[in-house]
């Protein structure tokens, strides 16, 4: 079979398996996926990446949704699909309970204990904010897809879910570190300085370098998406 053709078809069956939740693991549902497609050995290079895996599932989730009959009642508009983008936060923050963090930098220890801590933090900071507190659940999510490209990853992942104000600050949070470590420029700083949203942009900032504390206790991760759930509803 042609290699880029068994690439694919591994890629698909990778994502259909995250998307059904039999697979939670990027990397087991690959080699699973791998296994069920063909009995030859595969070299990595052959195999489909955590990015190309997630946005194939990305593919499946939005045709699901666009699937999904209206519901007739006179509630409908208060229906989410059955694949929402609720759904797809928790598919991507739900298996980045595996991915390690440098412990230097991040004490607290993994990727999804990370990100709790930041959207407490936020949340804490500015509750009615729904842009705000999405942007710090999933603004590290890149790193448990591509932790080569982690920030490129980050905006795939999450640019047909989030709005665009929170894309915003999350493309826009690394310069951010880097203004106030002293290592970008001017122009990025009077770029920043002259956005609405600056003020959140530097908030979101501190609350990721505040959530790095082992052991403070942060609720499980589908009861912080009910929280972000309710808080849409009342818009």
């Amino acid at each position: 079979m042609d290699h880029e053709k068994l690439r694919r078809k591994i890629c698909f069956e990778a994502a259909q398996l995250l998307h059904s939740r039999r697979e939670t693991n990027f990397t087991t549902a690959r080699w699973r996926a791998a296994r069920k497609i063909t009995s030859s050995y595969l070299d990595t290079e052959f195999l489909p990446t955590d990015l190309e895996i997630r946005l194939s599932l990305q593919q499946i989730e939005a045709t699901s949704a666009a699937t999904v009959g209206t519901p007739s009642s006179a509630d409908s508009e208060n229906v989410e699909p059955m694949e929402s983008r609720f759904d797809q936060y928790y598919a991507l923050l739900a298996p980045m309970d595996k991915v390690r963090l440098n412990r230097r930098e991040h004490p607290e220890g993994d990727l999804l204990y990370h990100s709790l801590q930041v959207f407490h933090l936020a949340n804490d900071a500015r509750p009615w904010d729904e842009d705000f507190i999405i942007a710090a659940l999933l603004h590290d999510v890149g790193y448990g897809i591509d932790p080569q490209d982690a920030v490129r990853a980050t905006s795939t992942a999450i640019q047909d879910i989030v709005s665009e104000r929170t894309l915003w600050l999350v493309e826009n949070l690394p310069t951010q570190h880097r203004i106030a470590d002293g290592t970008i420029g001017a122009r990025a700083r009077r770029r920043l300085d002259q956005h609405e949203d600056n003020e959140e942009l530097r908030l979101l900032a501190a609350c990721d370098l505040e959530g790095r504390l082992p052991g403070r206790q942060v609720a499980e991760l589908h009861a912080v998406i009910q929280t972000i759930k309710d808080l849409s509803q009342t818009d």
